[in-house]
């Protein structure tokens, strides 16, 4: 949301994006493009031309087919390699489209400074709200070790981009990104004989993802068999698609009394816009409020206008 943007940018907040339309938000704010980087592995090469003119020359790289489209158009451009790391006890992995091995990581250095750009460091992604340490420490060890073999080709990276990852509360109670930090700076001291010269993170849902309250109303109930049902005027297709995914929002309501268990169901007529399962709640009246908590990232930007539906308009308070 623009009035966040804002508010990141303010405080001197650096911005990853992926999209010409991602960078136009960033740049109209006045972010210099000292503070932009791009970390998506695959790009069009018409963002990546579009980037560089605009400044941008901080590019993931994870196949030599993306180097070669990066020096056609970004001659001299700067880049970090991904690596594969595990992503074990995310709810939302990211590591199988993404992402390569130390030794093909190594290699890919090489060669983008061969075809004349700047090989600069490397970057991972633990799968994102990663409520598992040992992903970090698996991930910065091959990060360092990967980072030995480049000095020892002749190649002196400066830059490790830590990812994203950082959870939020949903139903269960997550890391403390305080916690992460501590963990990730032991770590660190422990495999890094000096610390990288620039170090980035990309906290995404750890920032916002719990300063979000989706309001919606009940606009049906029913008994399916013997289950309850209740109905919302939005759904996974207009800004609650992480549901797909295993993302279970915790649900209230400003009623008393017994609670039941519910399905929640969206407002479209696809079988596959249910929101929730086993939620429990008092006995709700169409025209009742729900109140769906943690609902301040991949919502709105996941909306689209499914059987002629809109997204949730957006109130910043």
């Amino acid at each position: 949301h623009p009035s966040v943007l804002e508010a990141l940018a303010d405080v001197g907040c650096g911005f990853e994006v992926a999209s010409i339309h991602e960078l136009e938000k960033v740049l109209s704010l006045g972010v210099t493009p000292e503070r932009i980087i791009s970390s998506n592995p695959v790009k069009p090469i018409e963002f990546i031309d579009f980037a560089y003119r605009s400044g941008i020359d901080r590019f993931a790289v994870d196949s030599y087919e993306e180097i070669d489209k990066i020096a056609k158009v970004s001659p001299r451009a700067r880049v970090y390699v991904r690596l594969t790391v595990p992503n074990e006890g995310s709810e939302w992995p990211l590591s199988r489209k993404f992402g390569v091995d130390e030794e093909t990581a190594l290699a890919l250095l090489e060669y983008s400074k061969d075809k004349g750009l700047v090989p600069i460091g490397i970057t991972f992604h633990v799968g994102s709200q990663c409520n598992n340490l040992r992903n970090w420490f698996i991930a910065i060890k091959s990060a360092s070790s990967l980072w030995e073999k480049a000095r020892s080709k002749g190649i002196r990276l400066q830059t490790l981009n830590l990812g994203g990852g950082i959870p939020i509360r949903y139903l269960r109670e997550s890391l403390r990104i305080e916690d992460i930090a501590y963990y990730l700076r032991g770590l660190l001291r422990k495999y890094f004989t000096f610390m990288p010269a620039e170090l980035q993170i990309e906290p995404g849902r750890g920032i916002v993802g719990d300063q979000g309250v989706m309001v919606v109303s009940v606009i049906g109930k029913a008994r399916r068999d013997r289950e309850r049902w209740l109905y919302i005027d939005t759904g996974v297709f207009n800004g609650l698609a992480e549901a797909l995914g295993g993302i279970n929002y915790p649900i209230y309501i400003h009623r008393e009394g017994p609670l039941h268990e519910w399905v929640i169901g969206g407002i479209s007529c696809d079988s596959m816009d249910v929101v929730a399962k086993g939620v429990y709640l008092p006995e709700p009246e169409v025209g009742d409020r729900l109140f769906i908590l943690s609902a301040g990232a991949y919502t709105t930007v996941y909306a689209s206008h499914f059987n002629g539906f809109p997204g949730p308009k957006v109130l910043p308070l």
